[in-house]
């Protein structure tokens, strides 16, 4: 009697068919039990969760900074600011060489401050995860969607489909939204509720953090802009 041959199994992807192969299932395979198995992973470090980002936020700002460029340039022509001296070359090629890492390097440091602070208020409602398991689950979200940000800012500078693609933009951060929480929901173990606070109390002290700086810095350069302003629409005297 013949005994039966066993298929060959193949062996676990590695390197960047891993990567993918984690960010396929965070983004086309959500639930909780996914991120659950994403965050108990043995790779599930935050140095992976953290080179994720830089690369994702790389690409996403070597692909929108030549278009926003030329989106600042476009207004600064039609506010008559480039007569003022103001400099208009905002899509050079030396803006997005040197742009584009610092970019990168901010939102590192910004993904760890909120991943940090999310944990530890998850930790606050009694989540089991670790700031490792909850990086890497967040990264495996937020990476794929720098990558789709990135390529609609590129298509948004098509004529007439500008508004469509930032329709899109708009749908894809709401599902990111969403993720993350089932995210934190996963890697902690525990309710809806706590996973929605942990998530969303840092979200909305940041946001007013930025709301407070970006005031203030409005508030201390009006007075030259109103200037500016003044010199561009007041006419000039007649000879």
């Amino acid at each position: 009697m013949n005994e039966p041959t066993n298929a060959p199994m193949l062996p676990p992807p590695s390197g960047v068919s891993e990567w993918v192969s984690v960010w396929r299932d965070a983004i086309t395979r959500p639930s909780e039990q996914t991120f659950a198995r994403i965050g108990q992973s043995p790779n599930a470090k935050s140095t992976t969760a953290f080179l994720w980002v830089f690369l994702g936020s790389l690409v996403s700002s070597l692909l929108a900074l030549p278009v926003q460029g030329v989106l600042m340039r476009q207004m600064f022509q039609s506010m008559g600011l480039e007569e003022q001296g103001f400099p208009t070359g905002g899509g050079g090629l030396m803006t997005v060489i040197c742009g584009a890492p610092i970019g990168a390097i901010v939102s590192v440091v910004a993904f760890a401050i909120v991943v940090g602070i999310v944990q530890l208020l998850a930790k606050m409602f009694g989540g089991r995860g670790t700031f490792d398991q909850l990086a890497y689950a967040i990264a495996a979200i937020v990476t794929p969607f720098y990558l789709v940000s990135g390529l609609l800012t590129l298509l948004s500078a098509i004529p007439f489909a500008g508004f469509c693609f930032g329709l899109l933009g708009f749908a894809a951060a709401i599902y990111v939204l969403v993720l993350e929480v089932m995210a934190v929901k996963g890697v902690n173990q525990f309710g809806w509720g706590q996973a929605i606070g942990s998530l969303l109390l840092p979200v909305i002290a940041v946001a007013c953090c930025i709301s407070v700086v970006v005031g203030a810095l409005l508030s201390m350069v009006s007075p030259e802009l109103m200037d500016i302003f003044n010199s561009i629409t007041t006419p000039a005297p007649a000879p």
